[in-house]
């Protein structure tokens, strides 16, 4: 599965932007996470292609919202009142089996898109 996001840019504090994750072959599973500089990759949400299941953390719970286009195998991150801390390297990926939660369960990794955030 070759993942390739986009949708990163220099964006004002308060505002929305949308990331898109274009898949080569539905995974069962399909997540975001992001790394800011000098932090650990963190986890942000997943979904199931057939959006049965979604799954986010609780520090975006609310603000995010992840879902999918099967007609264009691609996956959306929204992110709404982006906040100075959600500046980072945005990824996306995939499993086969199960939703990718955690780092430790991405089968395959996109090759990520910058998100800046001005205050």
């Amino acid at each position: 599965v070759q993942l390739q996001a986009s949708g990163g840019g220099l964006v004002q504090a308060g505002v929305s932007l949308t990331l898109s994750c274009a898949a080569s072959e539905r995974a069962y599973g399909m997540g975001w996470f992001h790394q800011a500089p000098g932090k650990d990759l963190e986890f942000l949400a997943a979904i199931t292609w057939s959006e049965s299941t979604t799954y986010y953390a609780d520090s975006v719970k609310g603000r995010f919202t992840i879902s999918t286009d099967n007609a264009k195998n691609t996956v959306y991150l929204q992110m709404n009142s982006l906040k100075p801390e959600d500046a980072a390297v945005y990824y996306c990926a995939a499993n086969r089996r199960v939703l990718p939660r955690k780092s430790t369960l991405v089968d395959y990794w996109g090759q990520g898109t910058l998100v800046t955030v001005s205050s």
